[in-house]
């Protein structure tokens, strides 16, 4: 059992590793030396890393798939997006100097990503009550038409931009704040995980008429659950249309909730750092292979259906993967090898 000496330990461990990564984006970044292209790649998975994991409480730590994580995903994007156009627009905030984001356009940005994350947390809430009263596929299915009706809605209302998009959004993403924001995002999560609520929904997930018997409230984890990944998937989205500075509907549709998917079964469901992990290769995999643009998704095809073949359970599994272990184990080892070597030069 951890005392918590150790878990103190393994929070500085895990705190100096990321402080670190930070400098060292910060410098490459003032530097210059990060180019549009690299920076792109870097934002897409900081993004798809909030995504998979959000996704990952419903899908491997409640065990109820759901297909519509893209639905939610657009609701906060175009939450957001409104939002930081009507304060450049209406009450004439400035929200950028240049290309680089004034100190007002973080703060509006940040805003707005909060804004979006409770829109999409209360449309989960609004899909997961009554869909998880009910036994079986049925979140599947219903999140499945969900986000398909959100899609055609956007397309048909005036005010997102219809089927032309939503343009002229202020590019306030800035990659540094958004790396924090990141790590803030998957912290909440595994902190959420590891705690009583996160245990209960497990539980739901291993047995759900064991866990209900033992006096768990099913239905209110379940919805609980959903609700925070959607508010997750709805920051994510927030961040995705101040990157990029223009939506489109069709950028939401189900292949995107598939690519989501795909993701969280390859690194685990029920794993978080096996997420992070499956969300950085499956990003990362596509722009390596672009020299091969002919092969590039066949590659890319067969290396998922190889790992799905020999690790069904994903990268990671139910595991998490531990800094602090790994420093730990490292560390023992070398201490058992020195009085070895020890007794070896004394021999001679």
């Amino acid at each position: 059992m951890k005392t918590k000496r150790d878990i103190l330990r393994a929070y500085l461990t895990n705190f100096i590793v990321l402080v670190l990564l930070f400098v060292l984006l910060a410098a490459v970044v003032t530097s210059g030396a990060l180019s549009r292209y690299y920076t792109g790649v870097l934002m897409t998975i900081f993004i798809n890393i909030i995504l998979v994991t959000s996704l990952n409480l419903t899908t491997g730590f409640l065990g109820q798939i759901a297909l519509g994580h893209a639905g939610f995903m657009a609701i906060g994007a175009y939450t957001a997006a409104l939002f930081v156009k009507a304060m450049e627009e209406q009450a004439g905030v400035v929200l950028l100097n240049g290309s680089s984001p004034t100190a007002a356009g973080i703060l509006f940005f940040l805003v707005s990503l909060v804004l979006g994350g409770l829109m999409a947390a209360a449309f989960g809430f609004l899909v997961g009550v009554p869909a998880l009263r009910l036994k079986g596929d049925y979140l599947a299915i219903i999140t499945l038409g969900f986000g398909e009706i959100i899609r055609s809605i956007i397309e048909n209302l005036e005010f997102t931009g219809g089927a032309q998009g939503l343009k002229q959004i202020p590019r306030t993403a800035n990659i540094l704040v958004v790396f924090v924001i990141m790590v803030l995002c998957v912290t909440v999560m595994i902190t959420f995980v590891r705690s009583r609520h996160g245990r209960a929904i497990t539980a739901i997930r291993e047995d759900d008429i064991a866990s209900e018997a033992a006096g768990i409230h099913n239905t209110r984890y379940k919805v609980m659950a959903f609700v925070v990944a959607a508010f997750f998937a709805g920051v994510a989205g927030g961040i995705y249309g101040q990157y990029l500075g223009v939506l489109g509907a069709s950028s939401f549709n189900f292949n995107k909730s598939i690519d989501i998917l795909v993701m969280v079964v390859l690194g685990g469901m029920g794993s978080i750092t096996g997420s992070v992990l499956s969300a950085i290769g499956l990003t990362a995999l596509p722009e390596v292979l672009r020299s091969f643009s002919d092969y590039r998704m066949l590659i890319y095809s067969v290396v998922l259906i190889i790992v799905m073949i020999f690790k069904p359970s994903g990268l990671l599994g139910h595991y998490e993967f531990s800094l602090d272990r790994l420093l730990g184990r490292l560390f023992r080892r070398n201490k058992a090898a020195a009085p070895l070597q020890e007794k070896g030069g004394d021999r001679t």
